[in-house]
């Protein structure tokens, strides 16, 4: 159902793109949105479980992407680096396949709003108190994996 990688020789082996994922604090979240035009969008997002985990807004494009229709991508690059006196970066990303939900549950979602906050927040206060804050304001999106390949690229 999901292609090979074309260039195989730069495959990542499956941990190196859990490592991403774990590490990384960003990607893109691409979905269909209005018209059936795609709609990707930069998301911050935790990896736990297996699973890849957003917050956002319970009203707006995302939100209606998601209940309209549940397949999805997301794309993880790193930084990247450059060796002194060239011009090029050499980098490696991610990306995954996979159905997207909102968390219903309300201690599931406060369970990965901890996780999201801890990623990001300096103490774990500061997460609780932005969950005690935000939580009926909240959506959590859960992306269940279905396929992911990782590559690594060097730009020359």
């Amino acid at each position: 159902m999901f292609r090979t990688m074309r260039r195989h020789k730069q495959e990542l082996k499956k941990q190196d793109c859990i490592d991403i994922l774990t590490n990384e604090p960003r990607g893109v979240l691409a979905l269909l949105g209005d018209e059936d035009y795609p709609y990707a969008l930069p998301m911050s997002h935790v990896y736990t479980d297996g699973k890849i985990y957003f917050h956002g807004a319970q009203t707006g494009h995302k939100k209606d992407a998601v209940e309209k229709y549940s397949k999805a991508s997301y794309c993880v690059i790193e930084k990247g680096v450059k060796n002194e006196g060239e011009w090029w970066y050499t980098f490696r990303s991610v990306i995954v396949f996979g159905r997207i939900r909102t968390l219903s549950d309300r201690n599931e979602k406060i369970e990965k709003l901890r996780k999201l906050g801890n990623k990001f927040f300096p103490t774990p206060e500061e997460t609780e108190n932005e969950i005690k804050r935000l939580i009926d304001k909240t959506e959590v999106f859960e992306l269940t994996i279905e396929h992911m390949s990782g590559k690594i690229t060097v730009e020359k």
